[in-house]
């Protein structure tokens, strides 16, 4: 038996060792949350729960496994039954065996962003309507209006009068290509990412048999990240708990940022509300920063009105002070943290260990040069992921037409590679496939050949061949690791690479790599199931590159939250930067900002910098003069002199 009383503190302790019911943690920033749930998920198989009747919902795949791999060390239980892993995982798994019940077969596929995008343009095509006018919407713009309905659950004209205003004249058209979209996914028999939720949720609210047998499954229900959950994530765990009304949701209102994704504040604000007998936890013990960071993030964060009070209490022995740098201009700003990351560097300080953060990723344009200049290497947050690029699409079309014959987008990407296949003969063969019954058989079959255009011939046939070469390997072959290497070796998608991509020595080895990861799975069906799934999460959920343990991070707030570092610099301190100015305009705005800040102070652990240029010498027509951020100003004259604030004061006009 696991010593609780040993392992936890106080705090931790009475969460984890209550009975049931509905208990709301409020779970401060490096405060132990994942020792808290992961601890919690083994009391509960110690106290006899089954681990089938447990479901762990977290915002990453790896989160989920993390905590359960600790959970078999922790308490030497299985956990192999338990439920874990993000939403859209677990409603794709309901959906499996539940589907048919809104008219989809078992089989259906996952669409992702760029799947979706193809989709909607064959909406526009055959809605008649000329995208060609003024302002009208890309396919990827349409995309994420109409995925803002679903996760804000909001009227599209809601939608567009507040996010898309310069869209708002074209509503009837976008909800006409909405609707035929909707159509359309349930037509092919696929889903995109939003439906994997909404899809869930009609399913338990229509079928209460299903409900019943879900809800007595997972007696237990824990929820990571709650303050993060859209309108739709919440509505299913409700739902799923409503009959025995075990749940634990763990969150941190003041690190609600994610609103413009959908997330919803309210869930978390009003929980109390929706359910009047829950228990209020908060986990205030934070392990992370030194006491100065901590009281200048409970300063800031205590400007908030609409919040649950806590203060962040620090185990760490007394440390730094946080430092405001004033710097002359944006140069002299990127200069002083080159600077000082060249010092710290110096000092044997690892690299990975050191974190720009800022608002907005253009913010970080002055900082990249000044680091290329003095040759410090550094990692930016972003990028096209592993498993979006091209050449892993076009790799996996094959599988996927293997696994769903009636998948017109795997069709279209797969054909298109061919010479002479564009838009007007790949819809001419996929209105000759679409009427059969197998897509896949009738492509193979000799009569298919007369419909195709003359000089597509040439291409259609080699297409034939590949694809007979797949068909050929025997079913326990027939896996993505042999699909990739037959694909490279004889079908000639090597030459392909390399007569389309300047990289195409790092593409070939990205398919190899992908097929390596293949392994793990037993069907093709489940590893394509996990690609689609990966390519919608968070970017821990891929590869990782080689190398950066050697470089330093620049990253917005958004994408650090989560995260620590020993040394963090926060730059553009400036009003109209953080707060940002336009999402002033936001009902709520500046509160959600306010928290913005907050979680990047709470990045530190060992020492502090907020950077603030006096001018704005290229953003706007001229020098314009910029003051600090409202969020430092409103601390500031909480103390008498300087040497009471909670931070330093540089001035670095002279110096750099």
């Amino acid at each position: 038996m696991i010593d609780y009383e040993k392992e936890l503190n106080p705090e931790q302790y009475r969460v984890v060792m209550e009975e049931g019911g509905v208990l709301l943690v409020l779970a401060g920033a490096g405060s132990g949350k994942t020792r808290t749930l992961t601890y919690r998920v083994a009391r509960l198989l110690e106290s006899g729960i089954p681990p089938e009747n447990i479901l762990l919902a977290t915002f990453t795949n790896k989160a989920a496994r993390s905590m359960l791999n600790r959970v078999e060390c922790l308490s030497n239980l299985y956990t192999g039954k338990i439920m874990g892993g993000t939403f859209h995982h677990i409603a794709h798994l309901i959906l499996r065996n539940h589907a048919f019940r809104l008219g989809y077969r078992g089989n259906f596929s996952i669409l992702d962003s760029e799947d979706s995008h193809q989709l909607i343009n064959t909406c526009i095509s055959e809605s008649k309507i000329d995208s060609k006018i003024s302002k009208f919407p890309k396919s990827n713009v349409l995309g994420e209006i109409i995925s803002l309905t679903f996760n804000t659950q909001s009227s599209l004209e809601d939608v567009l009068q507040a996010k898309y205003p310069f869209f708002y004249h074209l509503n009837n058209e976008i909800e006409q290509i909405a609707f035929l979209y909707s159509q359309k996914k349930i037509e092919l028999n696929v889903m995109d990412f939003d439906d994997l939720l909404s899809n869930c949720r009609r399913v338990l609210v229509g079928n209460p048999d299903i409900l019943e047998n879900l809800s007595r499954r997972y007696q237990h229900i824990l929820v990571d990240e709650y303050q993060d959950v859209n309108v739709i994530q919440a509505d299913i765990i409700d739902i799923l708990a409503c009959g025995h009304r075990n749940l634990m949701v763990v969150g941190d209102d003041s690190q609600s940022i994610y609103s413009f994704r959908g997330a919803s504040f309210s869930n978390i604000i009003n929980f109390p509300q929706r359910y009047p007998d829950c228990k209020i936890y908060k986990l205030e013990t934070n392990y992370r920063s030194t006491p100065e960071i901590l009281h200048l993030a409970n300063l800031s964060i205590n400007n908030n009105e609409n919040q649950f009070p806590k203060e962040l209490k620090a185990v760490r022995n007394k440390g730094m002070r946080p430092v405001m740098v004033y710097a002359q201009n944006v140069l002299k700003q990127a200069d002083f943290v080159a600077q000082r990351i060249s010092e710290l560097i110096r000092s044997d300080m690892p690299h990975s260990e050191i974190a720009v953060l800022y608002r907005a990723h253009y913010h970080s344009m002055e900082l990249q040069m000044e680091l290329v200049r003095r040759d410090i290497p550094f990692d930016i947050r972003s990028g096209i992921r592993f498993f979006e690029q091209a050449h892993i699409k076009d790799v996996t079309s094959y599988m996927r037409v293997l696994t769903n014959s009636h998948d017109e987008l795997a069709w279209r990407r797969l054909l298109t590679m061919y010479p002479k296949v564009g838009k007007v003969t790949f819809d001419k063969i996929w209105d000759y496939l679409a009427k059969k019954e197998n897509s896949l058989e009738a492509f193979m079959e000799n009569e298919f050949m007369r419909i195709v255009p003359a000089a597509a011939k040439t291409g259609i046939e080699q297409c034939r061949k590949t694809m007979q070469t797949i068909l050929e390997l025997q079913l326990p072959e027939r896996m993505p690791e042999k699909i990739v290497d037959v694909l490279l070796n004889k079908c000639g998608y090597r030459s392909y690479l390399q007569e389309n991509y300047s990289d195409a020595v790092s593409r070939e080895e990205d398919l190899i790599q992908l097929g390596i990861f293949s392994v793990q799975f037993e069907r093709m069906e489940d590893f394509l199931n996990e690609l689609a799934l990966l390519t919608n999460v968070a970017k821990e959920e891929g590869f990782e590159e080689e190398g950066k343990e050697n470089k330093i991070i620049l990253s917005t707030i958004h994408q650090a939250k989560g995260l620590e570092w020993s040394y963090v610099f926060v730059i553009w301190c400036a009003d109209g930067m953080i707060p940002l100015q336009r999402a002033l305009k936001e009902p709520s705005g500046e509160e959600e900002e306010r928290r913005l800040f907050y979680v990047a102070l709470t990045r530190a652990k060992d020492q502090l910098y907020l950077c603030c240029p006096a001018l704005d010498y290229s953003r706007a027509s001229g020098n314009i003069m910029l003051t600090p951020s409202r969020f430092i100003n409103e601390i500031a004259p909480l103390s008498v002199g300087d040497e009471n604030r909670p931070f330093e004061q540089w001035t670095l006009y002279a110096e750099y």
